[in-house]
């Protein structure tokens, strides 16, 4: 069953990173000598964003490079393009169809319907009842997040750290109280500020929070607010404050002021996903779940740039505690208070 599209794409940038052919057959085929084509519809804030579409992006580019596939990525403008985006790339066959960002989930489910020989992916989201052709890939952002409060709590001089997050969700919860379990383990006696901006997208307003809380006596900010958080990396820099990077490696943006980034691989997730699919190994209608054990989260070598080697070690001998079950990292408010007790 095929659409026709309702309207023109205007505003969205569609990249094509090589010309191969597609082929017809758009299950999950075992034929590797077959070309595929992957879509990609990323959310507003796009593909250079320094974290979650750029890592997705950069997953996308590693397949077509290692499985000279052909790849395609359209970056919205506002939400309310999503599901024309995907039709676009339907339009042009694509084998597989990828949505960046939990705000997808309907227009997800509805292409699905719509297009039952194609597959999807949705990152950051799933469903009670997940149909047969879409993978959801979830991350364990918490355990993440934990690492780089262990980092902060441990680094701090004034017993005071902040955090930003962009919309309140699931996903930014995780990194909430996973981020402030790990610096209440490390230093009991340190407070953590918090403060949402409503957006994912506004620099400035992250740089204004931002600026707040260093004035305020925070001396470490994690943001877990996509672009919005470049703006706390920002302010970082020019208070001279330190700064926790998020989804990516963010060292570069600030080599004097990122202490360590809260990794979250979305980049694994999705090369790791194209390569089963590829292999005709993906089973649909099963999400994916990447934490520490996975090595889908994490922290990243840069750390030891500015964190002492004590400190790295001390961060190492959790990460086992957690990979052997004997922490449980807090997802949400309720797990976080139970965890305080």
């Amino acid at each position: 069953m095929k659409f026709k599209k309702i309207a023109a794409l205007s505003t969205a940038v569609i990249m094509s990173a090589s010309m191969l052919v597609g082929c017809g057959n758009n299950k999950s085929k075992e034929n590797t000598d077959k070309s595929f084509k992957i879509g990609m519809v990323a959310d507003i804030g796009g593909i250079n964003d320094e974290s979650f579409n750029q890592s997705a992006w950069e997953g996308l580019q590693k397949a077509e490079k290692d499985f000279g596939i052909e790849v395609k990525v359209i970056e919205s403008k506002q939400a309310s393009e999503y599901l024309q985006n995907m039709e676009s790339l339907l339009d042009e066959d694509v084998d597989m169809v990828i949505g960046v960002g939990y705000t997808m989930k309907e227009d997800i489910e509805k292409q699905a319907k719509n297009y039952p020989d194609k597959q999807f992916v949705l990152i950051d989201e799933t469903y009670d009842s997940i149909p047969e052709n879409v993978t959801p890939i979830l991350f364990r952002e918490n355990e993440a997040a934990y690492l780089t409060g262990l980092v902060a709590g441990k680094m701090t001089e004034n017993n005071n750290v902040g955090f930003i997050g962009g919309i309140q969700t699931p996903v930014i919860s995780r990194f909430e109280y996973g981020y402030k379990a790990g610096v209440k383990e490390a230093n009991k006696d340190c407070n953590v500020n918090v403060q949402y901006a409503g957006t994912f997208s506004d620099a400035a307003k992250g740089k204004s929070i931002a600026n707040q809380m260093y004035g305020n006596g925070s001396d470490i900010i994690l943001a877990a607010a996509g672009g919005t958080g470049l703006g706390s990396i920002e302010s970082a820099k020019e208070q001279n404050k330190y700064a926790i990077g998020v989804d990516r490696d963010q060292s570069d943006l600030a080599p004097k002021n990122v202490l360590t980034s809260a990794l979250k691989k979305v980049n694994v997730g999705v090369y790791d996903t194209v390569k089963e699919f590829i292999e005709g190994k993906l089973k649909g209608g099963q999400e994916k779940v990447y934490g520490l054990k996975e090595d889908g989260v994490g922290i990243p070598e840069t750390t030891k740039n500015l964190v002492p080697q004590e400190i790295i070690d001390y961060v190492n001998s959790m990460i086992e505690k957690i990979k052997n079950d004997e922490i449980k990292v807090p997802s949400n408010e309720e797990e976080y208070k139970s965890m305080q007790k």
